[in-house]
């Protein structure tokens, strides 16, 4: 089972990446940089399964109030709108969006939406990033809580090196010293994408789960690299996700043809 999906708000398309390794045929739309702007973008209704994105989430960044504290504003300002009146003209059959914690969930008349948070480490990744998910069903009474089909890889591989969880009781100096060093390792473009000598390009592409060779013949700069990268949802997450849409539709499928197989098979 897949679908046609539209990516709204895209990057370098890394959530794009893992809804592909599922099955889904992606279809990317207008991106700032690739020179698209999404508000002049209108998609055609009733052709798309499903549509996936993330809108720039600076407005909602803790570190937001820093750059208003120096007398700026974000760049990008809340796009949520723009994200939310594409899955109305649209009208897909589901809707994921991606953002900060601090971001509201999608509200779109006729959908019922649940959103959920995701840390990285809780897969068992290094680095620590954690991801607000929106799911929207059209139609529904309620739409499922995908996390339900998200197992904590804790609980089952063998302890990993230096993860967050992973750190001993410790309130020594050094102990600290250790941890806030770790915590340095999530990969962040607030800063443009130089990040400070804190985390380079080839392990920020590391740390995202992507290979070494990602973006080896990009004309991009390794500063535009950097944040292009930092910006994307970092791939072990995005399968994570992907697979519990998946297993999502496969139910709503189930529960659909059991309440009016005749009314859902000619839908």
């Amino acid at each position: 089972m897949s679908g046609l999906v539209l990516s709204l708000f895209p990057g370098i398309g890394l959530l794009d990446m893992a809804f592909e390794e599922a099955g889904f045929c992606v279809v990317r739309g207008p991106d700032v940089l690739w020179g698209g702007d999404v508000r002049r973008f209108h998609p055609p209704p009733d052709r798309f399964d499903g549509v996936i994105g993330g809108p720039p989430c600076q407005t909602f960044s803790s570190l937001a109030n820093l750059v208003r504290a120096r007398g700026y504003e974000p760049r990008f300002g809340n796009l949520i709108p723009e994200f939310e009146r594409c899955i109305a003209e649209a009208r897909p059959r589901w809707f994921l969006m991606e953002n900060v914690r601090q971001a509201p969930e999608a509200a779109i008349a006729g959908y019922a939406v649940k959103s959920f948070l995701l840390a990285n480490e809780e897969l068992g990744e290094e680095q620590e990033r954690q991801r607000r998910f929106s799911f929207g069903v059209r139609g529904a009474a309620e739409a499922p809580n995908l996390r339900r089909w998200i197992q904590p890889a804790a609980l089952m591989l063998p302890a990993r090196s230096r993860t967050m969880t992973q750190f001993p009781t410790d309130n020594s100096d050094k102990a600290k010293g250790e941890a806030a060093r770790y915590r340095q390792r999530a990969v962040t473009s607030s800063d443009g994408g130089r990040n400070h000598g804190r985390v380079r390009l080839p392990e920020a592409i590391r740390l995202q789960g992507l290979p070494p060779d990602f973006l080896a013949d990009s004309p991009l700069t390794n500063q535009g690299k950097m944040k292009a990268v930092a910006n994307g949802v970092p791939l072990p997450m995005g399968r994570a996700v992907a697979a519990a849409v998946l297993a999502a539709l496969v139910r709503l499928d189930a529960q659909r043809s059991a309440t009016d197989p005749l009314r859902w098979a000619v839908q």
